[in-house]
């Protein structure tokens, strides 16, 4: 809520009256069947007392952010983002589809319209608002194993068969301590006996106090070959006021050496060889790529002048929007992984096809990509940030086997 201006979070909240104002109507077309009037009259309270409060909450919050400590900022944000999402979305949805029905009289009779155009309106409310308060208490902590296998030529003959790992975006101070709901997914991970794990990024939120007590979490992942990541737009503090620049390269290092705490090499625009046998594999590690007014840090050119004559290389880049830009057609790289997107925590899928919001601001943003003999592959993300659930996106660990293709 920092980034956002006070003009911003007054027009947020004007459209959400907005839209209460025009659910309230078609409401009391619903309620007008309930034969009780303290009934009516208590729902209609309790509608407005709700709007009020959270239109009143969002504008007192960003008054008070700048006085709250950094948790008790992300624990009141996500719990407001989460009544709004809960609240706007189902309501939007409700007034939608009641004033097409209300106006498709040419469709209904007008005495089928006093029955079917409430029922149907109520149902369109009420049916996206389950699936987000299912997706906030039962689909936020679900770990969701993606198995998949990818066929390369370049692929060494000493690695066929190589499996891999691959998480990202943790975001661990969005557990607020919970450790055991993680220590879950590190079970699932060790069961499916890595020879590689590589995590594309976001550890924290913003703060390096964020990993207390989750060294002992993450350090039992176990992979046979090796593990490494790199780092998110989130791990570099970017998102913060600091009180100087000490402080921030402080929070910085603290991040960078967590890595190395809990067993994983952190490739900062770097490349390392690894080898079976007679087989070698480069796994290279960029740097984020942000966007204005955040900074550009990675460096593909200096990461890949190590590694130019290893015939199979992997990518680990938080940010999948440069694998068009940097990588397609520009190197040698086979698989790039990335994570970053969330697939926006909320989305569709259905026979073989999916759909999110999140598709309209990013062209690569859930699942395996392919152009030209290289392949994308985004992971979901493991944590989440902002909205405090996951609607038909749930939290993913990739396993990918890479076999030799003929």
């Amino acid at each position: 809520m920092r980034s956002f201006s006070y003009k911003t979070l007054v027009a947020l909240c004007a459209l959400i009256l907005c839209v209460d104002l025009l659910a309230f109507y078609w409401l009391q077309s619903i309620t007008q069947w309930v034969p009780s009037a303290w009934l009516r009259g208590f729902i209609h309270t309790a509608f407005w007392v709700f709007t009020i409060g959270l239109i009143t909450s969002i504008l007192l919050l960003k008054s008070r952010l700048a006085h709250l400590h950094p948790k008790q900022r992300h624990l009141l944000i996500s719990g407001l983002y989460g009544l709004s999402v809960s609240s706007f979305v189902p309501k939007l949805i409700f007034v939608v589809v009641i004033t097409v029905l209300y106006f498709s009289n040419f469709i209904f009779s007008e005495r089928e319209s006093v029955i079917v155009v409430p029922l149907v309106g109520l149902g369109s409310g009420l049916l996206p608002f389950l699936a987000v308060v299912y997706g906030i208490l039962r689909t936020l902590y679900r770990f969701k194993v993606h198995r998949l296998t990818i066929r390369f030529r370049q692929l060494p003959p000493d690695f066929n068969g190589l499996k891999i790992v691959h998480i990202s975006d943790l975001h661990l101070g969005s557990f607020n301590a919970r450790y055991a709901l993680l220590e879950k997914a590190v079970k699932r991970i060790n069961a499916l006996a890595p020879d590689l794990i590589f995590f594309t990024g976001d550890l924290v939120n913003n703060y390096a106090w964020e990993l207390k007590g989750w060294r002992a979490v993450l350090q039992p992942l176990s992979a046979k070959m090796g593990k490494y990541a790199v780092l998110g737009n989130h791990d570099y503090g970017d998102y913060s006021q600091w009180p100087s620049d000490r402080a921030r390269q402080s929070n910085f290092e603290l991040i960078k050496h967590f890595h190395k705490q809990i067993g994983f090499k952190l490739l900062l625009n770097a490349a390392e060889v690894i080898e079976k046998e007679t087989g070698k594999i480069a796994v290279v590690g960029v740097e984020n790529w942000g966007l204005p007014p955040f900074k550009a840090y990675g460096d593909l050119v200096h990461a890949m002048r190590q590694v130019g004559e290893v015939p199979f290389k992997i990518l680990l880049s938080h940010d999948p929007s440069r694998w068009e830009k940097e990588v397609v057609g520009k190197t040698e790289v086979q698989l790039t992984l990335s994570g970053h997107t969330h697939g926006m925590q909320a989305g569709i899928r259905f026979a073989g096809r999916q759909w999110s919001p999140i598709q309209y601001k990013y062209k690569h943003w859930a699942g395996l990509y392919h152009q030209a003999g290289q392949y994308l592959y985004v992971n979901r993300g493991l944590g989440w940030l902002g909205f405090p659930g996951r609607v038909g996106m749930r939290p993913e660990i990739t396993c990918l086997e890479l076999k030799k293709s003929d």
